[in-house]
């Protein structure tokens, strides 16, 4: 019998086997001072890409005042236990009907966490005769609801309509055999494409199939659609949208989420979340700071408009530089070139250490293997001159990674590891 260990000892893992070039740089790297459009990174001031502060409200003196003073009223602890035994109040309530309303659904339900509460809806929803249905680039949480699943599953090629079909027909075929249902899920925004889901015709496709829709929106809440409704709103089909999920970690820079539907499968649903029976009670600060940023994402769409704004001047700069940056359809601003994982490193470093810009890396195993992916994240905080001073960095940077110059530099890295 080998050690458990054994393996880990062996094997770092993709990513793994570079931290000790990578930790505490490329990953794990420490952002300081206030959540803006320039922070500071290992005592240089530099252009922030990678914060999901989408309307810049995680430092807006409103939201401030009242974390503060929510943070003063109730301490870190109130409320103490799960909401079904002792965590439950009425401002959970309030935030609840008041999501609902903005999302056009009947009912909410607040979560504490976005990953482990669409991890846990899709294992509420779907028992062992139940075929799920989703597609193959679903961000982590949503494969990770997906594995708890002792039914059937089918992945769909990402955002492809003929696989999406054929992958129904195979799901509702099982379906009809063991008894069950087919669940589909999609994602409103994709958060490394950018891509929309093509809910408008994943929608249309229940005149032919018999499916329910799960759509995890935490990218298109608050960006998209004329209220900021999301995805849906913006491709004109919430109404038809089953479950409706989306967190607080992005538009409304905090911790949380929710879901939404029928007032019915709402109530089953927060009665059978394990991750939410289990588990502490959403703080009363977080509660009250969701509160105040809803109220000034329903009642302030200047910030979405200065969002838009800045998305379109970083997206057509980049086109008009010869920028590959997909097929993005949303704020999620890929800019995609070739080159290693050591070539990669090379690359971000200069960015970071020479031009002041400071944007996520994506390497393989998230995308293929001799590609790498420069992940932007606009905000209602970013200026002109940012965006100005990116784009020059950018055909820098570019320039030196298709004359070699981080090819080198990467042998060398290289040649450190050995």
């Amino acid at each position: 019998m080998k050690d458990l260990f054994a393996k880990i000892y062996r094997d770092k893992g993709p990513l793994g086997k570079w931290a000790d070039q990578a930790e505490g740089y490329f990953v794990f790297p420490k952002l300081e001072g206030q959540i803006s459009n320039r922070m500071k990174f290992q005592g240089r001031d530099v252009i922030t890409w990678s914060i999901n502060d989408y309307l810049g409200l995680a430092n807006h003196p409103e939201v401030r005042k009242v974390d503060a003073e929510a943070a003063k009223k109730y301490g870190s602890a109130y409320p103490m236990g799960a909401r079904m035994m002792s965590g439950h109040t009425e401002l959970h309530e309030k935030l609840q009907n008041e999501l609902a309303d903005f999302v056009n659904k009947e009912a909410a339900y607040v979560l504490n966490f976005g990953y482990q509460g669409i991890l846990s809806t899709i294992d509420a929803l779907v028992g062992k005769d139940d075929v799920i249905v989703y597609d193959v680039d679903a961000h982590a949480c949503i494969i990770d609801g997906v594995r708890l699943h002792l039914g059937k599953r089918f992945t769909y090629k990402h955002n492809d309509l003929d696989s999406i079909e054929l992958n129904l027909a195979r799901a509702e075929k099982i379906a009809e055999q063991t008894g069950g249902g087919v669940l589909f899920i999609s994602e409103g925004v994709f958060g490394m494409r950018g891509e929309q889901g093509k809910l408008k015709e994943i929608v249309e496709l229940k005149k032919k199939y018999n499916f329910r829709l799960l759509v995890d929106d935490a990218h298109g809440f608050g960006t998209l659609g004329k209220t900021g409704a999301g995805a849906g709103e913006e491709q004109g089909v919430q109404d038809e949208i089953d479950v409706y999920f989306a967190t607080f970690a992005k538009s409304l820079a905090s911790t949380g989420a929710f879901i939404a539907g029928d007032q019915e499968i709402i109530d089953y649903l927060k009665y059978n979340l394990r991750s939410q029976m289990f588990a502490k009670s959403l703080q009363m600060t977080l509660v009250e700071g969701a509160l105040k940023r809803l109220e000034m994402l329903r009642t302030m769409p200047e910030l979405k408009n200065k969002l838009w704004e800045n998305v379109n001047a970083l997206q057509s700069g980049l086109k008009e530089n010869g920028f590959d940056i997909g097929t993005t359809t949303s704020c999620v601003t890929p800019v995609y070139l070739k080159g290693s994982i050591p070539e990669a490193m090379a690359l971000v470093k200069d960015l970071r250490e020479n031009h002041g810009i400071f944007c996520s890396i994506v390497v393989y195993p998230v995308i293929p293997k001799g590609l790498i992916l420069l992940r932007m994240i606009p905000t209602a905080t970013h200026t002109m001159e940012d965006i100005d001073l990116t784009l020059k960095a950018f055909s820098a940077i570019r320039e030196r990674l298709e004359n070699g110059t981080y090819k080198k530099l990467s042998d060398a890295l290289m040649k450190q590891k050995g």
